[in-house]
């Protein structure tokens, strides 16, 4: 209908075309189109926060889907839908980023950023799968995962929800979690529909800001932000979100050249999209780009928008936008027709995969999961310096450890954002159960050696938390995080802290931030370590016992000049339910470490931005006053052994754009432990059209060497993948010389170099 008109409701007889399985999925969709009021159309298109109910939404709003649905409400939520006039099921979704994260007792993973730190596909595949198991289970069909974001300013509040700054890792690791995720589609009872997000160059942030404006040109966009995109659009993830950001002035909401031209039209995508939180909504109160609802939602649903998530106005703005001529009915029907398509692809209408208690017992937080879950945890954290204290030695007698600092013993920290306690949701104030969690403390008092004592002190706080004086809510009635303070040192805690640490062998510092400084509208404007901390680190190293510390962060932070005479220094960014047996283990030599950075770590916050592959042509390789070296780069992480690169071998050495360039280096294991070794292929391309990244990753490879061990190991660089994105807008390979650079992390010095030649096609 194109003239507003609505179509007189018809019943929904058993028969109808739209229930039966046998017929095609277009026929279906056509069917059912025809049968909906505009009203229920648009309502299709809503998914609205259920945190207030489930009845409203879905009887009055007729919502196609709910996010945010308490695990008391699914199950009502499923029957109001099921007993609506034409019976359409729902999509439950919500933000499953690593593990069922508002579901008491779910297996919380180590966040996105702790899962890229372990650079293994496979394991990234094997959590999605998990989840997924977890999650369709409960009711819920729809995760917004993975985050494709390309990590750039630090300060950014959603850091921990990348995969980090490299746009091919990025690529590789999302491809794998929508693999896992969506697993064998309809026929597969555990799989549940991927969101790519936050499409796209929401990470580019001002000062680190959220949703500030990003400052990219298409042609930037094209170059680092749209690949990771691009890649998850080829494996079939069965959704996208939008940023919140503008781009050039334009919100990517509305953004045509974005959504149809390069989405829709050069990569074909068939997918639904979803708005990000009352996108459509702040297009009116915050961006001020239109007057009035129907103005914002005739524009969101021209530019191809299909799911309008939590804009409640947009029912009424939808209609009011058909009726004053804004918006052609036509245009409402194809949105709603992709939505219906995801519903009959995944098989709610034969099966709207309700609550299962039986397979919630069997399946939440099940054996396999929690195995699985020990073993990310362990291949995330990353060793940054050793000066051989580590492995703690496993000797006879009685030995001392005092565990100290504000994340030794805190639970819910170890999760991160996106986790129970972390705000999002009220049915779980006091997040995951605890006796789920594993501490530092608990996971070294567990695994100490007999006769070995483990103390504990906190010895510093990070934040006091004071009401935000803008007020307790935001124009749009979500409420308004309160201000962190940073807590002043406390001399009672620093004394007992010192006086344990100078009576101990060693001092395992656990050190980082909090969740009142992570997340959406949380980004920080430093990156020191929070409150009272560097006080407790300056004091413990001054004890002259051997300081091992710990760094649980959603974040790289800069930490103080006293770390560096700390024995050692491990990173480990949240890293879920087990992440404190994994620390202890690590630090008693159970296991090797074997986590590499997947995002630099800066020394100074006036570094920023600190990513590895920057555009060649500035004056100069540093600031007047400071270094440009991270203090950390990416890739980088340390083995309790050494690893050597030798006999680097490139063939063919001229090749065509079509061909693949295979690259053969010899490493061995030169120390006396096991080794996981994470090899690295970085690609210079010498002289380019465009000014362009001085290197840039495409191929890695995992090895394990026995101590001795040599192996050869072979990556495949397609040089179709050699490319730039030229002054046209067009991602080409440019002929002539190509420099190969492998070795254990992405600085050059590191690397053996290795030749070869593109001719002209």
């Amino acid at each position: 209908m194109s003239n507003g008109s609505t179509p007189p409701a018809r019943p929904a007889a058993d028969d109808a075309p739209y229930r039966d399985a046998r017929r095609g999925i277009p026929e279906r969709v056509a069917d059912l189109v025809a049968r909906m009021t505009l009203p229920e159309k648009v309502g299709q298109m809503l998914q609205l926060d259920a945190r207030d109910g489930v009845r409203e939404p879905v009887v009055t709003m007729h919502a196609g889907s709910l996010l945010h649905t308490s695990p008391d409400d699914v199950g009502e939520a499923h029957d109001l839908a099921a007993a609506s006039r034409l019976g359409i099921p729902l999509l439950i979704a919500d933000d499953c980023i690593h593990g069922h994260s508002f579901w008491p007792g779910a297996t919380i993973f180590p966040t996105q950023l702790g899962m890229a730190a372990s650079w293994s596909p496979e394991l990234v595949e094997r959590v999605a799968r998990a989840t997924a198991a977890e999650v369709a289970a409960t009711g819920l069909h729809w995760t917004f995962s993975p985050v494709l974001d390309v990590a750039r300013d630090l300060r950014w509040g959603r850091i921990d929800e990348t995969f980090g700054e490299d746009p091919f890792l990025v690529g590789e690791l999302g491809a794998a979690m929508v693999r896992g995720y969506q697993g064998g589609g309809a026929a597969d009872p555990d799989a549940i529909l991927a969101t790519a997000k936050h499409f796209a160059g929401y990470s580019e942030t001002q000062g680190g800001r959220d949703a500030s404006e990003a400052d990219l040109t298409q042609r930037k966009l094209r170059s680092w932000f749209l690949p990771p995109f691009e890649r998850v659009a080829r494996e079939g993830c069965a959704a996208f979100m939008l940023g919140y950001q503008a781009i050039d002035g334009v919100p990517v909401t509305v953004n045509r050249w974005m959504l149809d031209g390069v989405l829709r039209g050069e990569w074909g995508y068939t997918g639904a999209l979803v708005t990000d939180w009352d996108n459509v909504g702040r297009m009116v109160w915050e961006q001020r780009i239109f007057p009035d609802a129907a103005s914002a939602a005739a524009a969101a649903v021209r530019a191809g928008n299909d799911m309008i998530m939590t804009t409640p106005a947009f029912f009424a703005g939808a209609q009011d936008a058909v009726a004053r001529g804004l918006l052609d009915e036509a245009d409402i029907d194809r949105a709603v027709a992709r939505i219906l398509a995801l519903k009959f692809r995944l098989g709610l209408f034969e099966d709207p995969r309700r609550p299962d208690v039986a397979r919630q017992r069997a399946v939440v937080g099940r054996a396999e999961h929690t195995a699985l879950n020990l073993e990310v945890a362990r291949r995330s954290l990353v060793l940054l310096t050793n000066d051989g204290a580590l492995p703690l030695p496993d000797v006879a007698g009685p030995r001392r450890i005092a565990v100290v600092g504000p994340n030794a013993d805190d639970a819910q920290v170890l999760l991160g954002d996106w986790a129970g306690s972390s705000g999002q949701v009220d049915w779980m104030p006091d997040g995951h159960p605890r006796e789920a969690i594993t501490t530092v403390l608990d996971g070294l008092r567990a695994l100490a050696p007999d006769g070995w004592e483990v103390g504990h002190a906190r010895g510093a706080d990070i934040l006091t938390l004071v009401p935000d004086p803008e007020g307790p809510t935001f124009a749009d009635g979500q409420p308004r995080p309160p201000i962190a303070t940073p807590a002043a040192p406390d001399p009672e805690l620093l004394a007992e802290a010192t006086a344990l640490a100078a009576s101990a062998d060693w001092v395992v510092a656990v050190v980082g931030d909090r969740i009142e400084l992570v997340g959406e509208g949380r980004s920080t404007a430093t990156l020191e370590l929070f409150g009272a901390q560097t006080a407790l680190l300056d004091a413990l190293v001054a004890t002259g016992t051997p300081v091992i510390v710990v760094v649980v962060a959603s974040k790289p932070l800069v930490l103080p000049a006293s770390a560096e005479r700390a024995a050692a220094v491990v990173w480990a960014a949240n890293p879920g339910m087990l992440g404190g047996r994994a620390v202890a283990e690590l630090l008693l030599g159970l296991v090797e470490p074997s986590g590499r950075l997947p995002v630099s770590v800066p020394r100074h916050v006036g570094q920023q931005p600190t990513y590895y592959n920057q555009v060649r042509g500035q004056h100069g390789t540093r600031y007047a006053d400071l270094t440009q070296e991270p203090a950390h780069c990416f890739g980088e992480g340390l083995s309790y052994t050494t690893v050597e690169y030798t006999d680097l071998v490139v063939d063919p050495p001229v090749a065509s754009a079509s061909d693949t360039v295979r690259l053969r280096v010899t490493v061995q294991n030169t120390g006396a432990r096991p080794a996981l070794e994470t090899v690295q292929a970085y690609v210079t391309d010498v002289v380019t059209s465009v000014t362009w990244a001085e290197r840039e990753l495409k191929a890695f490879r995992q090895v394990a060497l026995a101590p001795g061990e040599r192996a050869e190991v072979e990556l495949a660089v397609a040089v179709q993948d050699c490319t730039v994105v030229d002054a046209t807008g067009r991602r080409v390979v440019e002929p002539g010389e190509f420099v190969v650079g492998v070795g254990p992390s992405s600085r050059g010095r590191d690397h053996l170099l290795g030749r070869f030649t593109v001719r002209d096609a």
